[in-house]
């Protein structure tokens, strides 16, 4: 369930996860400049393909460049953490618990609203969808594998629901770091707390699946379950 690896293909795929894992695991530290000619060798690749390995990770926030200063790496705070790839670099070299603490954040400002336009927009597809992994939840039990994958497919399933292009987006964030925080196992959390939400999206109640998706996001951690 992990995200797949960057797209590119061949030496430019290898130069870009290469580039990308000397950032994330601190052999290049913010404000570093890169040693190019180092990185060619050690990445095995031309000049040519580390130069576009370059432009693919400054359009990602990571590294930037100055007249005589060279190639250097941005502050973390300019890393587009919204971007898929930069999200699974940082997940995958171990995010710190307040890194999931704001993914929370996000999730409360985000999840109740989606669900509100879901009350509203949604279809009969979006209800089957909702449906479909309730029932995968209670068939999951104590299957870690399971129950996260359950678990991501209602809050993808919940935030498509919503018919609001940038919500639907924001799956490319809240799924992946699911999985991160359920990776360790756990079981399916609370049916009937999902239950509820798909029941007021069903109903059409705005307000009420705003509320029950706050209470699902305000469970403790262990009675969420995995993932949620």
């Amino acid at each position: 369930m992990s995200e797949a690896a960057y797209v590119g293909r061949g030496v430019h795929r290898t130069a870009v996860e290469g580039l990308a894992l000397r950032i994330f695991d601190g052999t290049y530290n913010e404000g570093d400049t890169l040693e190019l000619p180092a990185l060619m060798a050690e990445l095995g690749v031309s000049q040519t393909v580390l130069r576009e390995a370059v432009k693919v990770l400054t359009a990602k926030g990571l590294l930037d460049a100055r007249q005589k200063r060279g190639t250097f790496v941005r502050p973390r705070a300019d890393w587009n953490l919204l971007d898929s790839d930069v999200l699974r670099w940082k997940l995958a070299a171990g995010a710190p618990p307040d890194f999931f603490a704001d993914v929370l954040e996000l999730r409360r400002a985000i999840e109740p609203a989606a669900a509100s336009l879901a009350a509203e927009h949604r279809t009969e597809e979006d209800l089957a969808a909702l449906d479909g992994s309730l029932t995968a939840m209670r068939s999951a039990g104590a299957d870690p594998v399971l129950a996260l994958r359950a678990d991501t497919a209602f809050h993808s399933a919940l935030l498509t629901a919503s018919h609001n292009r940038f919500f639907v987006q924001l799956r490319r964030v809240i799924v992946p770091a699911l999985v991160a925080r359920g990776g360790s196992g756990g079981q399916a959390g609370p049916v009937p707390a999902h239950a509820e939400v798909v029941r007021s999206v069903r109903e059409g109640d705005g307000d009420g699946a705003y509320m029950a998706v706050l209470e699902l996001l305000d469970l403790p951690a262990g009675a969420r379950g995995a993932g949620a």
